[in-house]
């Protein structure tokens, strides 16, 4: 924990520390260790105290559209960038160009310019499969090596994936087909692939969860969930499609309206310097930071070694277009019987 501390408290004594009496207001949408440590550590080293909301990205949305006449909220910090695309659009969040940009991977910029520096990407992390290795052996499963693979009657009633209706991680696996395959050869894999789900989750991480434990063999998840569950001594593994895969980019988006607003800035610019972007491995967390000059945990997944697709985060980040998707795959797909 204290090799991550130092550069941490590095990067925020620029702050003044005459700002005791001053807060900032963060609706937090990773994962709670991770809001906690931010919090925690931000108030310690700056003097500035964090009013911490821990919601998903699609309640953060919902937050911020409720309360557009009177903003509670100055920060929203995390969860798929596709939800922070769509505040922008609606004009939720403030465009605010951050003098940290240069410093950042070409993905992060990109997704600040694509919303007019509404928001920002601050990591990303790649969509694939987790796999129960002691299951998979006991099934006498292959290994799952491409989106072909999941359509394999062998899989019947052993994968699972979240319901795109409320989760971030299964609307980038439709985005990603439609672009991979087209729309309508992907609808009927979606078709196809309805055959072998045995559930639909709630949450994103609910698959892998149920993998680790032994309650489903294959689940279709962001690999960067997969070394947590390792850690704690579930037999999971993950593979990436051979065909090409998506990947969400978690943004951070200042609220249009802030009542914090110079505090908002402050948060923002240490949010994105290479210490404060360490507390993600901290908390066993592991996308790839945004800042090039993050020291990478090993866990990390390695993009290099990954056949990524030209993610339309534009289009597909777009509310339209994610209600269209959404609205089709619960008219065509989730209304066959199983």
């Amino acid at each position: 924990m204290r090799k991550n501390f130092l550069p941490v408290v590095l990067a925020a004594s620029f702050f003044s520390a005459t700002a005791s009496a001053q807060q900032v207001n963060v609706i937090c949408s990773v994962q709670a260790d991770w809001c906690n440590l931010i919090a925690t550590t931000y108030a310690r080293t700056t003097g500035v105290k964090i009013n911490l909301a821990l919601k998903g990205s699609g309640e953060a949305l919902a937050q911020l559209i409720a309360e557009k006449e009177n903003p509670k909220t100055d920060v929203w910090f995390g969860g798929t960038g596709d939800p922070h695309l769509q505040a922008a659009e609606q004009g939720l969040t403030l465009e605010y160009k951050s003098p940290t940009l240069a410093q950042l991977y070409p993905w992060a910029q990109q997704q600040a310019e694509q919303s007019g520096y509404r928001t920002v990407g601050i990591y990303s992390g790649p969509l694939g499969f987790a796999y129960n290795t002691e299951l998979i052996a006991k099934k006498k499963l292959p290994v799952p090596r491409s989106w072909a693979d999941l359509l394999k009657p062998e899989y019947k009633g052993d994968i699972q994936v979240a319901n795109p209706a409320s989760s971030g991680t299964a609307y980038t696996m439709i985005a990603t087909l439609v672009q991979l395959m087209g729309e309508d050869k992907a609808f009927d894999y979606l078709k196809g692939l309805h055959q072998n789900v045995s559930q639909y989750t709630r949450s994103g991480t609910g698959p892998i969860k149920a993998v680790a434990r032994g309650e489903t063999a294959v689940s279709i998840s962001f690999v960067h969930d997969a070394p947590q569950e390792k850690m704690q001594g579930f037999p999971v593994e993950t593979v990436t499609p051979a065909e090409g895969t998506g990947a969400e980019i978690g943004s951070m988006s200042i609220v249009k309206g802030a009542r914090n607003l110079e505090q908002a800035k402050k948060f923002y610019e240490w949010a994105l310097t290479p210490g404060a972007q360490a507390f993600g491995a901290a908390a066993k967390q592991y996308q790839l930071p945004s800042n090039k000059a993050t020291v990478v945990d090993p866990n990390v997944p390695d993009f290099k070694k990954i056949k990524m697709i030209n993610y339309d985060y534009k289009k597909y980040g777009a509310s339209a277009e994610r209600r269209r998707l959404i609205a089709r795959w619960e008219k065509e797909v989730n209304s066959i019987p199983r």
